[in-house]
C-alpha cells in the first residue's frame, strides 16, 4: 500500500528560490499537522502534492502564477522544483520530481515545463527515468494505486473546490461518475449498445439484401443457359455460311476473268472512238494553221529547216548583242546606285561633322561666359576678355583651387572653436550634475531610514500601552485557574463512562441478533419475490401481446387501400416482394425500350446534325466557288465571258504581229522615199508634187516608226494579260461544273434528306414521351409499394414475436402449476417491519449511550482546555512584564535619531534648489552655442559647393572642347569634302556611259522585232509538217485496233456473265439470310453477355453466399454482444449499488458522532434513476446530497448553513476515501473548521481521532490537516497520535518557512 514520506519545494508561489529557502517537509504517521497564519504558505504544500501526483494546477492559476514570481526573486529566469518520496502500492521507495521554468520577458512572463524524472530502487541500484508530463502522470496513479480523479476530488482536494459534494447537479454527477470511475464502463456499453443496434440494422439490410441476391443468382443462371444454347445456334450458322462461300468463290474468280475481258474490250472501243475524235480535230487545226498562213513553203523538209536554222543563228546573235548591252547598262547602273549612296553617306557625315563643328564653338562660349562669372564671384582681375587661352585657364584654375582650400580651412577653424567652447559647458553642466545627483540620493537614503525608525517607534508604543494593566489581569488569571481546576477534579469524579459503555456492548450484541434475524426473513422474501416475479412476467407478456396485436392492426389500416388497390388483395411479405420484383422487370424491359428510343433518337439527331453541317459546308462551298468565279469573269456568264476573251486574245495576236510587221516596211518606206531620185509613194506609186509634202509623208512616217515599239509592248502586255486571265478561266471549268452539280442536284438532296430525318425524330420523340409515361406510373406504383415493403416486414416480425410471446406465456403458465403460497408477502413483509422497529430502537439506545458518553468525555476535555489556556495566558503577560523597561529606552533612542534625521534632510534640500537652476541656464547656453555652429557651418559649406558646383561645370565644357580638338574633327571634315566633289564628277560620268548604252539596246530591239515575223512564218510551216505526219500515225494506229477488237468474242462472253451472276445472286441471298439468323444470334448472345456483365448479375451466386456468410456470422456476434452488454451493465449496477450503501453507511455514523446539532438526523447520498432515458438505453444515475429528519428527506443545496455545508462535504471526503483509497490511505484536509462553530469543532477534532484510532492498525494511513486554528491542534493533540506538528511562517526576506515543532509550544508562541 501507497505511503508519502518526504517532500521538498522549492519556488512554488511564496517559497523562496535560492537553494537556501528549500524547504523540506517529512509526514508522520497517522497524522501530519501543518499551522500557520493566513498567506504564511500552507495551502500551497497541497497544492505541490497535488501537482507532483497529477500535475494539475490549482484552480484559477496558470502555471506563470504557480511559480516564484521573477519581479520579485529580482531575476530573469526562475526555477522551481518539488520533489517527493514516497512507497507504491507494493511498498517500493519510489522519488519523483517535477520541474518548471519561467521567464521573465518584458511586461509579459513565459512559462515552461521541464521534463520529470522518477527514481526508482531495483536490485539496490537507483534506476531514474526522465519522460514527459503525462507518462509521469500515468507512472503516479499506478504507483499510488488510485484514479485522478480521486486524487483530484478526494485526496488532494483544493481548500476553494472543497465543497464540492453541493455543486450543482450536472457538476455532482460528473465528480461522482469520475470517482466511481463509471465513465469509461459506460462508454463501453454505449459503445456496445450502439454496435449491437448497427449489427442489427445490418443483419435486417442483408436479409433484404439477400431476397434479390437470390433474385438475381436465379437469373443470372437462366440468362447463361440462353447464352449457351444461342452460341450452340451460331456455330450451326457460320457453318452454313461458310459452306455457301466456298460454292462462292469459283464463280466469282470466273466473273473476274469475263470482267478483264470485256474490260479491255471496252478500252478498246474507247481508244478507237478517241482516235477518231483526235483525227478530226487534227484535221480541223491543219485547215485552220493553212488558214492563218499567207503562204505554204513549197520546198523540202530539209530546206526548210535549213531556213529556219539560219535565221535562229541570226536572232540569237542579235539578243546575245543585246544580253550583253543589258549586262553593260545594269553595270552601269548599279556604278551610279553605288556613287549616289556614296554621295549620300558622304552629304549625312557632311551635316554631322557640321553640327559638331557648331556645338563645339557653343560650348568654348559657354565655357568662357562661366569663367568670367566665377572671376567676378571670387572677384579675380584678367578675365574680362573672351576668348580665352589655355595659360589663362590654367591660372584660372590654379587660383581657384587655392582659394577653396582657403574657404575650408577658415571653416574647419571656426568648428574647432565652437567644438572646445560646447565640451567645455558639458564639462560645467556634468560637474554640477553629479553634486545635485549625490544630494537627491542622500535625502532619499535619510527619508527611507526616517520612515523605517517612525514605523519602529509606533510599534513600540504600541506594545507599550498593550502592557498596561498586565498586573491586575495577572491576579485575576491566579483565580481563574484555582477555579477551573476545582471544576474539572469535580467532573472527573462524577462521570460515568465506564459504565456506558459496558451498556452499549450489550445493546451492540442484542443489535447484531436483530440483523440476523432480519436477513432471515429477506430470503424468505425474496422466494416470495420470485414467484411474484413470474406472476408479473406474465402480465407484462400479456399486455406485449395486446402491444403487437395492435401495432399489427394499425399497419394494415395504414396500408390496406394502397396494397388493394395495386394488387387487388392484402399480401404477406412474400408476395409483395414478389409482385414488386414482377414489376421490377416490367420496370426493366420499358427502360430498355427507352434507352433504345433514346438511342436512336440520338442516331437521328447526331445524322441530321451530320447532314446539316454538309449543308452548311456545301453552301459555303458554293458561296466560295461563286466568288471565286465573280472575282475571275466579273459576272455570272462564264461561256460568253470566256468567248468573247478568246476573241480579244485573237486580236491583240493579229495586232501584234501586224506591229511586229510594220517596222520593217516603215523603215524600207522611209530608205525608198529618201534614197531614191525621184520619190514616189511606195504604195499607190504616184509621184509627190513638191519636197514640203514628201518631208511631211517622211515625217509622219519617222513618227510612227517611233511609236511601233511602245504599241508593240503594250500590246504584248495585253495579249499576255488576256491570256493568264483566260488561263484562269479554263482553270475555273471544273469548279464551273461543281457549282452546276451543288446547286442541281447535292443540295436539293441534302434538304430533303434533312426533311425526312426531322419527320423520324418527331415520331421517335412521341415514342419516348409515350414511354416516359408508361416508366412514370410503373416506378410510382413500385415506389408506393416499396413504401409500404417496410412496414409489411415490420408486421411479419411482430407476428413471429406475436408467436414467441404466447409461447412464453404458456411457458410461465407452466411454471406457476403447482406453487404452494401459504405465507403473502405482506404477512412477511409485517414481520421484517417489527424486526426492523426492534433493530432501529437498539441503535438508537447505543447512539444515545454513546452520545452520552462523548458529552461526559466533551465535557471533561473542555475544562482541561480552559485549564490549559488560562496557564498559557499567565505565562504570557509574565514574558511581556519583563520586556518593558527594554521597550522604553528603544522608544528614547528611536525618537532622538528620528529628529537627527529630520534637521539632515532639510539642510540636503537647500542644497539642491541653487544648483538646479545653474544646471539649467548652463543647458541652454550649450543649446544656444550648438544651434550657432551648426548655423555658421551651413553658411560655409553652402558658399564652399557652389563654388565646387561651377568648377565642375567648366570642368565638363573643357573636357568637351579638349575631346573635340584629340580627335581631330575639323581635318576629319575637310578631308570629307574632297570625297563629296570627287564623288560627284564620277556619277556625271556614268550616267553618260547609261545612256549611251540605253540607245544601243533600243536599236537592237527593233531588229530583233522585225525578225519574229519571219520566225513566226517558218514556225507555223514547220509545225503543219509535223501535223500531217501525226495524222498518218493515228490513221494507222486506229486500223489496227479495229483488227483487234475484232478477234475476241465480245457477245459468248456477255451472255457467260449474265447466267453467272444470276448463280451468284442466288447463293448470295441464301447466304445473306443465312447471315442475318447469324446476326440476330451475335446481338442475342452480346445482349446476354451485357445483362450477366451487369452489377446485380456480375458474380450473383459469389454474392449470394458471401452475404449469406456475412449475415449469419453477424447475427451470431450480435447474440455475444447482447449477452456481454447485460452481464457488463449488472455488474456495475451491483458495484455501484454496494459501494453507494457502503459510503452512506460511513457518511450517517461520521454525521451523527460529529454534528452536534439537532435540526439533522443525518446526511446521505441519494442517486436516483433517470426516468428520461428510453428503454434500449442503460440506466444513469443522477446525484444530490440529502439532510434527513425523521421521514423527511431535503436536498442540502441551498438550504443548509455555510458551516453545515463544510462540515457535510468534508464527512462525504472521509466516507469517499475510506471507500475507495484500499491502496492509498493519504488523505489531506485543508481548513476542515471553516465556518464551523466551537461546538462542531471539538466534535470534529474527536471524530478525526477516533477514524484514526480505527485506523491506526493500517500501517499506510496518513491524514494530513492544515489549520491556522491552534485551538483545534491542541484539541488533536490531546490524543496520542500527535507530538509534533509543522508551522509554517514567512522570513525576514518575505519567504515561506516549514519549522517542526513539539505539541507543548503551542501556546508559547507569540504571533
Amino acid at each position: 500500500m501507497s505511503k508519502i514520506e518526504k517532500m521538498s519545494i522549492l519556488g512554488v508561489r511564496s517559497f523562496g528560490v535560492e537553494d537556501k529557502d528549500k524547504q523540506v517537509i517529512t509526514f508522520f504517521s497517522p497524522l501530519t499537522v501543518l499551522v500557520g497564519p493566513n498567506g504564511a504558505g500552507k495551502t500551497t504544500i497541497i497544492e505541490c502534492l497535488k501537482y507532483i501526483c497529477t500535475s494539475d494546477f490549482p484552480p484559477g492559476t496558470k502555471g506563470n502564477t504557480f511559480v516564484h514570481d521573477p519581479k520579485v526573486a529580482h531575476e530573469t529566469d526562475v526555477r522551481a522544483q518539488i520533489r517527493l518520496q514516497f512507497r507504491d502500492v507494493n511498498g517500493e521507495l519510489v522519488a519523483v520530481q517535477r520541474s518548471m521554468v519561467c521567464t521573465q520577458k518584458g511586461k509579459k512572463t513565459e512559462f515552461k515545463t521541464l521534463e520529470g524524472v522518477i527514481t526508482r530502487m531495483k536490485h539496490g541500484e537507483k534506476v531514474s527515468l526522465s519522460s514527459k508530463c503525462a507518462e509521469v502522470d500515468r507512472e503516479m496513479i499506478t504507483a499510488l494505486g488510485v484514479s485522478k480523479a480521486v486524487l483530484t476530488n478526494v485526496i488532494f482536494c483544493h481548500q476553494e473546490e472543497s465543497n464540492w459534494p453541493l455543486s450543482e447537479g450536472k457538476a455532482l454527477k460528473q465528480k461522482f461518475d469520475e470517482i466511481f470511475s463509471a465513465t469509461r464502463y459506460i462508454k463501453a456499453l454505449e459503445m456496445l449498445r450502439q454496435v449491437r443496434q448497427k449489427q442489427g440494422h445490418r443483419v435486417r439490410e442483408c436479409q433484404t439484401e439477400l431476397k434479390y441476391l437470390k433474385q438475381n443468382k436465379e437469373k443470372s443462371q437462366e440468362i447463361q443457359d440462353l447464352l449457351s444454347s444461342k452460341e450452340s445456334q451460331l456455330a450451326a450458322s457460320i457453318e452454313h455460311v461458310q459452306s455457301i462461300e466456298s460454292k462462292i468463290q469459283p464463280i466469282e474468280n470466273r466473273l473476274i476473268d469475263i470482267d478483264q475481258n470485256l474490260v479491255k474490250v471496252m478500252k478498246l472501243d474507247n481508244d478507237i472512238k478517241a482516235l477518231d475524235s483526235r483525227k478530226k480535230q487534227m484535221e480541223e487545226d491543219n485547215c485552220e494553221l493553212e488558214e492563218k498562213m499567207e503562204q505554204v513553203f513549197q520546198g523540202t523538209d530539209n530546206q526548210l529547216r535549213e531556213m529556219y536554222q539560219n535565221h535562229q543563228r541570226t536572232v540569237r546573235e542579235k539578243e546575245r548583242r543585246s544580253n550583253d548591252c543589258q549586262r553593260e547598262l545594269e553595270r552601269a547602273s548599279r556604278e551610279c546606285q553605288r556613287l549616289n549612296r556614296q554621295k549620300s553617306d558622304l552629304l549625312v557625315e557632311q551635316g554631322r561633322l557640321q553640327l559638331q563643328a557648331d556645338r563645339q564653338q557653343k560650348s568654348i562660349k559657354t565655357r568662357d561666359s562661366l569663367v568670367q562669372s566665377l572671376a567676378a564671384h571670387l572677384e579675380m582681375d584678367g578675365y574680362e576678355r573672351t576668348p580665352f587661352n589655355e595659360r589663362q585657364l590654367k591660372s584660372f584654375h590654379a587660383q581657384v583651387k587655392e582659394r577653396q582650400e582657403k574657404e575650408m580651412e577658415a571653416t574647419n577653424q571656426m568648428m574647432r572653436d565652437f567644438r572646445e567652447k560646447e565640451a567645455m559647458k558639458q564639462q560645467s553642466i556634468d560637474e554640477i550634475r553629479d553634486k545635485k545627483t549625490g544630494l537627491e540620493q542622500t535625502i532619499y537614503l535619510k527619508q527611507d531610514i526616517h520612515s523605517k525608525k517612525q514605523q519602529e517607534l509606533k510599534a513600540v508604543k504600541s506594545e507599550l500601552q498593550k502592557l498596561e494593566g498586565s498586573s491586575d489581569r495577572l491576579q485575576e488569571l491566579d483565580q481563574e485557574l484555582v477555579k477551573a481546576e476545582r471544576e474539572l477534579g469535580n467532573v472527573v469524579e462524577s462521570s460515568s463512562v465506564e459504565s456506558l459503555k459496558s451498556e452499549v456492548t450489550a445493546l451492540q450484541q442484542e443489535k447484531v441478533e436483530l440483523d440476523r434475524a432480519q436477513r432471515k426473513l429477506d430470503q424468505e422474501m425474496e422466494l416470495i419475490n420470485m414467484h411474484t416475479t413470474t406472476r408479473t412476467q406474465m402480465e407484462m407478456l400479456k399486455k406485449d401481446k395486446a402491444d403487437k396485436d395492435e401495432q399489427i392492426r394499425k399497419i394494415k389500416s395504414r396500408h390496406s387501400d394502397d396494397l388493394v388497390s395495386l394488387l387487388g388483395y392484402f399480401p404477406n411479405k412474400k408476395q409483395l416482394e414478389d409482385w414488386i420484383y414482377a414489376k421490377n422487370k416490367g420496370i426493366n424491359h420499358t427502360r430498355e425500350k427507352l434507352y433504345k428510343l433514346n438511342k436512336d433518337l440520338a442516331s437521328g439527331e447526331q445524322n441530321k446534325s451530320h447532314i446539316s453541317t454538309e449543308i452548311r459546308q456545301k453552301e459555303q462551298q458554293l458561296a466560295n466557288y461563286e466568288e471565286k468565279l465573280f472575282n475571275v469573269c466579273g459576272s455570272q456568264d462564264f461561256e460568253s465571258d470566256l468567248t468573247k476573251l478568246q476573241d480579244d486574245i485573237e486580236k491583240s495576236s493579229k495586232q501584234r504581229a501586224m506591229l511586229a510587221g510594220a517596222t520593217a516596211v516603215y523603215t524600207q518606206f522611209i530608205s525608198q522615199l529618201t534614197e531614191d531620185q525621184e520619190p514616189c509613194c511606195p504604195v499607190c506609186q504616184r509621184t509627190f508634187p513638191s519636197e514640203a509634202e514628201l518631208q511631211d509623208v517622211t515625217n509622219d512616217l519617222q513618227s510612227k516608226l517611233r511609236l511601233v515599239p511602245d504599241k508593240l509592248k503594250n500590246t504584248e502586255l495585253d495579249l499576255k494579260r488576256r491570256e493568264k486571265r483566260r488561263d484562269e478561266m479554263m482553270a475555273l471549268k471544273p469548279i464551273r461544273q461543281t457549282i452546276s452539280e451543288l446547286k442541281e442536284k447535292d443540295l436539293p438532296e441534302l434538304r430533303n434528306r434533312v426533311q425526312n430525318v426531322n419527320r423520324d425524330i418527331e415520331r421517335l420523340k412521341n415514342d419516348i414521351e409515350e414511354q416516359e409515361t408508361l416508366l412514370a406510373t410503373l416506378m410510382s406504383e413500385e415506389e408506393t409499394a416499396k413504401a409500404c415493403l417496410q412496414d409489411i416486414s415490420l408486421m411479419d416480425r411482430y407476428q413471429m414475436d406475436l408467436r414467441d410471446v404466447e409461447r412464453r406465456i404458456a411457458q410461465q403458465a407452466s411454471r406457476l402449476q403447482g406453487v404452494d403460497l401459504s405465507r403473502t408477502v405482506q404477512q412477511v413483509n409485517q414481520e421484517k417491519q417489527e424486526t426492523q422497529l426492534k433493530l432501529d430502537t437498539a441503535s438508537s439506545r447505543i447512539e444515545l449511550k454513546r452520545k452520552m458518553i462523548q458529552d461526559q468525555q466533551e465535557q471533561i476535555q473542555s475544562l482541561k482546555s480552559n485549564v490549559h489556556e488560562i496557564r498559557a495566558e499567565k505565562l504570557q503577560i509574565s514574558s511581556d512584564m519583563q520586556r518593558r523597561q527594554q521597550l522604553e529606552d528603544q522608544c528614547a533612542d528611536l525618537t532622538t535619531e528620528i529628529q537627527s534625521l529630520y534637521r539632515e534632510i532639510r539642510d540636503a534640500k537647500e542644497q539642491v534648489s541653487p544648483l538646479s537652476a545653474n544646471l539649467e541656464n548652463l543647458q541652454q547656453e550649450k543649446q544656444d552655442l550648438i544651434e550657432r555652429k551648426n548655423h555658421k557651418n551651413d553658411e560655409e559649406m553652402e558658399k564652399i559647393n557652389t563654388i565646387k558646383e561651377k568648377v565642375k561645370n567648366i570642368s565638363a565644357h573643357e573636357r568637351e572642347i579638349e575631346k573635340y580638338i584629340q580627335e581631330g574633327k575639323e581635318q576629319y571634315k575637310e578631308q570629307k569634302e574632297m570625297e563629296l566633289q570627287d564623288t560627284n564628277s564620277q556619277l556625271h560620268e556614268a550616267e553618260q556611259q547609261r545612256e549611251k548604252i540605253n540607245k544601243e539596246i533600243s536599236s537592237i530591239r527593233q531588229d530583233i522585232d522585225t525578225q519574229k515575223v519571219q520566225e513566226r512564218w517558218l514556225q507555223d510551216n514547220l509545225t503543219l509538217r509535223k501535223r500531217m505526219e501525226e495524222l498518218k500515225e493515228v490513221a494507222a494506229k486506229r486500223k489496227e485496233l479495229l483488227k483487234e477488237m475484232g478477234e475476241m468474242q465480245v457477245m459468248q462472253l456477255r451472255n457467260e456473265r449474265r447466267e453467272l451472276d444470276n448463280k451468284v445472286e442466288d447463293y448470295k441471298k441464301n447466304r445473306s439470310l443465312a447471315m442475318g439468323r447469324q446476326k440476330g444470334f451475335e446481338e442475342e448472345i452480346i445482349r446476354f453477355k451485357k445483362e450477366l456483365r451487369e452489377p446485380q448479375y456480375r458474380d450473383a451466386e459469389e454474392k449470394f453466399r458471401d452475404m449469406m456468410i456475412v449475415m449469419r456470422t453477424t447475427e451470431l456476434a450480435n447474440k455475444d454482444l447482447d449477452i456481454y452488454y447485460k452481464t457488463l451493465d449488472q455488474a456495475i449496477m451491483k458495484f455501484h449499488s454496494m459501494k453507494m450503501e457502503e459510503i452512506n453507511k460511513i457518511v450517517r455514523d461520521l454525521w451523527r458522532s460529529t454534528y452536534r446539532g439537532q435540526d439533522i438526523e443525518y446526511v446521505e447520498i441519494r442517486s436516483d434513476v433517470d426516468d428520461n432515458v428510453s428503454a434500449d438505453k442503460r440506466r444513469t444515475y443522477n446525484y444530490r446530497v440529502v439532510m434527513v429528519k425523521g421521514d423527511t428527506a431535503l436536498d442540502m443545496r441551498g438550504r443548509c448553513s455555510a458551516g453545515q455545508k463544510v462540515l457535510a462535504s468534508l464527512i462525504i471526503r472521509l466516507a469517499l476515501a475510506e471507500t475507495f483509497c484500499l491502496n492509498c490511505g493519504i488523505l489531506a484536509l485543508d481548513e476542515p473548521t471553516t465556518n464551523l462553530d466551537r461546538e462542531n469543532i471539538e466534535s470534529l477534532a474527536h471524530a478525526l481521532v477516533e477514524i484514526i484510532k480505527s485506523r491506526s492498525r493500517q500501517r499506510n494511513f496518513q491524514l494530513l490537516i492544515i489549520t491556522h486554528d491552534e485551538d483545534f491542534v491542541e484539541l488533536l493533540g490531546r490524543s496520542e497520535y500527535v507530538e509534533h506538528f509543522y508551522r509554517i511562517k514567512k522570513n525576514i526576506d518575505q519567504c515561506s518557512e516549514i519549522v517542526k515543532c513539539g505539541v507543548n509550544t503551542l501556546g508559547s508562541y507569540l504571533h
